[in-house]
């Protein structure tokens, strides 16, 4: 059982460590943190009850040219015991369309800005707490993360690093015997999210809605400032940037879709200005592909299903759009204008975007017409026999060319069979007709773009239930298997089947 010290009571050396002196002397880089209100107000973290360290990124602490190992000084800054040297935390304000719908103030409810750091290779990160107790932004609530959302994102975002996809990540997992009421009596935790900037889409809502313009060109050049340094003496900048935005938004949303990855809480207020996967709550990756998969129970209409992702990321895209109107022309029509032509868009970055991924997936050199059609039919395959969209991708690079024989060792693992053998055949005449018969190689190249390792919820779960009777290891295992999801981990082919028949298609509510 892996265990940690408790930091309760512990008394602080009268001496520093060296580690804790590695931790005063890294580099503060306190940018945001110079805007003050109305951006954010100061809040103190409310100390968890019993606090201990249940797992420590040391590969993104290095990045980040702290301490490998934890030592006392770093371990309470991350608990929220202590501030961290020289900084004051801060919960930033911000608005939100939730499901649809306006919210014109939420903000952090349940999280911190903690630091602001200069990397050993010189770029800026962000730490920040969640589930570090009560802000003015808590609408009544208790400030604090149950360890089970604690631990889904702690490993998810993690993995999602590994798959290649933007993403804030995660420096340490805290537990605590802190109780929290949610569906049921649980216990409290806090991660540590690190990003280059946690600036969302929401924030932009917020001062527009209150009529604050110049409010909002200072959020909007900070950001340019920090992120497009290039374009900041460009008169048209603003335009510039909230191009980029509206591109990598949709890119983002390819890296979703290829994955079989579902967000499941699409709010504008949980979408980042730097096109990161934002707020890992109700997330989950499709066991079984279904066009209208939904993994958020909260979720009854299917506005964030699976298939209405890439709609939703461009419907967002509209109300950021909508938001930063004054930034982008004094003449409200010119500026509905300019807004209109970026949004275009963000349709075509998408599907190529898309076509490019699913190329990569299917082993294909070239995007050539039809291939949309061969993808589709694959698909249709899949969601008829109700086939496992991870496994099945990771399958299709033992297809071979040299023969025209039945495919055998990936056909085994599809349930209509007859419809799988007649897209097989469609598959080798488009990879035949690039010349593509290499299939040592492809399916190398292959193996690189579909993982065989993704957190299902399944897997999750049994690590949060070791977890909650106080057994970390079954986390450190999901976390190094999913920090190589590309590759063949020899012993741990479980980790790769499917789950169980009565742990398939697990819906996840909002306080998970």
């Amino acid at each position: 059982m892996a265990t940690a010290p408790d930091l309760a009571g512990a008394a602080r050396p009268g001496r520093l460590t060296e580690p804790e002196r590695a931790l005063a002397a890294v580099p503060l880089s306190p940018r945001y943190a110079r805007f003050g209100d109305p951006f954010h107000v100061p809040v103190a973290a409310t100390p968890l009850r019993e606090p201990h360290l249940a797992h420590f990124n040391s590969r993104l602490a290095d990045e980040l040219g702290l301490p490998v190992e934890a030592g006392h000084e770093l371990t309470a800054a991350l608990a929220g015991d202590c501030p961290w040297p020289g900084y004051s935390a801060s919960a930033s304000v911000y608005a939100g369309h939730q499901f649809g719908h306006w919210v014109p103030q939420l903000g952090d409810g349940r999280a911190l800005l903690i630091a602001e750091l200069r990397t050993p290779c010189g770029e800026r990160r962000e730490l920040q707490l969640k589930g570090s107790g009560v802000t003015p932004y808590s609408r009544g609530l208790d400030g604090r993360a149950a360890l089970r959302s604690s631990i889904r994102e702690y490993l998810c975002s993690e993995a999602m690093h590994a798959l290649g996809v933007p993403t804030t990540r995660c420096l340490s997992l805290i537990a605590s015997a802190e109780p929290v009421q949610r569906e049921k009596s649980e216990t409290a935790a806090v991660v540590c999210r690190v990003a280059p900037s946690f600036v969302r889409f929401g924030q932009f809502e917020y001062f527009s809605y209150l009529g604050q313009p110049e409010t909002l060109a200072r959020l909007a050049d900070h950001v340019i400032d920090e992120h497009y340094p290039h374009l900041q003496e460009r008169a048209d900048r603003h335009a510039l940037w909230l191009t980029d935005v509206v591109e990598r938004t949709a890119e983002l949303m390819a890296q979703w879709q290829a994955l079989g990855f579902c967000h499941g809480v699409m709010n504008t207020d949980n979408f980042s200005i730097l096109g990161l996967t934002l707020d890992y709550g109700p997330f989950g990756f499709m066991d079984r592909f279904r066009q209208y998969h939904v993994c958020n129970h909260s979720d009854f209409d299917g506005r964030y299903a699976y298939g209405a992702q890439p709609e939703v990321g461009q419907w967002n895209c509209s109300h950021l759009l909508r938001a930063c109107l004054p930034l982008l022309s004094a003449q409200p029509e010119a500026a509905r204008e300019t807004a209109n032509g970026i949004l275009e868009g963000y349709a075509p970055a998408y599907h190529q975007a898309m076509r490019r991924r699913w190329a990569d997936k299917l082993g294909l050199r070239e995007v050539r017409e039809g291939d949309t059609g061969l993808v589709n039919d694959l698909l249709a395959v899949m969601q008829h026999g109700r086939n496992d969209f991870t496994r099945t991708l990771r399958h299709l690079a033992d297809i071979r060319t040299d023969t025209d024989g039945p495919a055998h060792g990936v056909r085994e693992h599809m349930t209509d069979i007859e419809a799988f053998d007649a897209w097989v055949v469609d598959y080798r005449r488009r990879l035949r007709a690039e010349q593509n018969t290499n299939d040592a190689r492809r399916a190398e190249a292959m193996n690189r773009v579909n993982p065989k390792y993704v957190l299902r919820n399944h897997l999750a779960q049994a690590a949060i239930e070791k977890a909650e009777a106080g057994d970390y290891s079954a986390i450190a295992t999901l976390f190094e298997i999913l920090s190589r999801p590309y590759d063949e981990q020899a012993g741990r082919e479980a980790y790769a089947a499917e789950p169980p028949a009565n742990q398939r298609d697990i819906e996840v509510s909002c306080s998970s």
